[in-house]
C-alpha cells in the first residue's frame, strides 16, 4: 500500500494490528501486531493504524502525538468490526450465600493499575470517596457498588438509580443487582436475583494521565 508523505517529509505508513496474529507482530500486513498499543507505540504523524475485526481488550497509550497537518488516523478495517474495551470476561463466579455470588480475581490481572483499589474522585466529584473506578457488569448492565459486604447481602434497590422502580413496586430483573469490592483484596462478591450465573465482567474506568 503506497502512503503519502507525513508533514514533518518522511513516508507515512499503514500499521496492522490482528487480535488473531500470534504475539511478537512487527505491524506489517503479513505480521501485524496483536494488540492496539503495540501499534500506538510506534505511530508517528501521518500514520495509519489498521485494525482487524474482533474484541481488544487492553488500554491503548499512544507514545507519539499526531499534528494538525499529519494526524495519526485509529481506522477499523471493517466499519464497527474492531471493539476496544477494558473488560475480561469472568467465568467462575461460585455461590457465596443466599443468591450473593463471588468470584476471586488474581490482581495480576490488572497490571500496575488496579481499578479497585483506586477510588473515584476530582475536583469534579461531590461525593464521599466510597466508589471504585473499577466496575462490574452482567448480562450488559453494570451493577451498582455496595459500601459493605453486608449490604451487598441485603440488596435493597439503589435509591439513586437511574433506573427507578416502576410504579407496580415490580423490581426489574436486575435492579437490585449489587457488587461489593473490597479494598486491596482479590475477590468480588455479588447479588443478583437470577438463580444461575455464567459469565460477568470485571471493567475499569481509568481517569486520562
Amino acid at each position: 500500500m503506497t502512503s503519502p508523505s507525513s508533514a514533518c517529509g518522511r513516508q507515512a505508513k499503514t500499521i496492522y494490528v490482528d487480535i488473531n496474529a500470534p504475539a511478537g507482530g512487527d505491524g506489517s500486513v503479513n505480521n501485524p501486531f496483536k494488540h492496539i498499543n503495540d501499534a500506538a507505540q510506534v505511530a508517528l504523524p501521518g500514520d495509519e493504524v489498521l485494525v482487524a475485526p474482533g474484541i481488544y481488550r487492553e488500554y491503548v497509550d499512544p507514545k507519539n502525538a499526531g499534528t494538525e497537518d499529519a494526524r495519526i488516523t485509529y481506522r477499523s478495517a471493517e466499519p464497527l468490526g474492531a471493539e476496544i474495551t477494558g473488560a475480561e470476561i469472568i467465568k467462575d463466579w461460585k455461590p457465596f450465600k443466599g443468591n450473593v455470588w463471588v468470584c476471586r480475581v488474581d490482581n495480576k490481572l490488572f497490571g500496575d493499575y488496579n481499578p479497585y483499589t483506586t477510588f473515584v474522585g476530582g475536583d469534579w466529584y461531590f461525593a464521599p470517596p466510597t466508589k471504585h473506578t473499577g466496575a462490574v457488569y452482567l448480562n450488559g448492565r453494570q451493577l451498582y457498588e455496595a459500601d459493605t459486604l453486608e449490604d451487598c447481602i441485603k440488596g435493597e434497590v439503589f435509591k439513586p438509580s437511574w433506573e427507578p422502580e416502576s410504579i407496580s413496586g415490580i423490581q426489574s430483573r436486575m435492579a437490585d443487582a449489587r457488587s461489593y469490592m473490597p479494598t486491596s483484596r482479590d475477590w468480588i462478591p455479588m447479588r443478583s436475583r437470577s438463580t444461575s450465573m455464567s459469565a460477568g465482567v470485571v471493567s475499569s474506568l481509568r481517569r486520562p494521565e
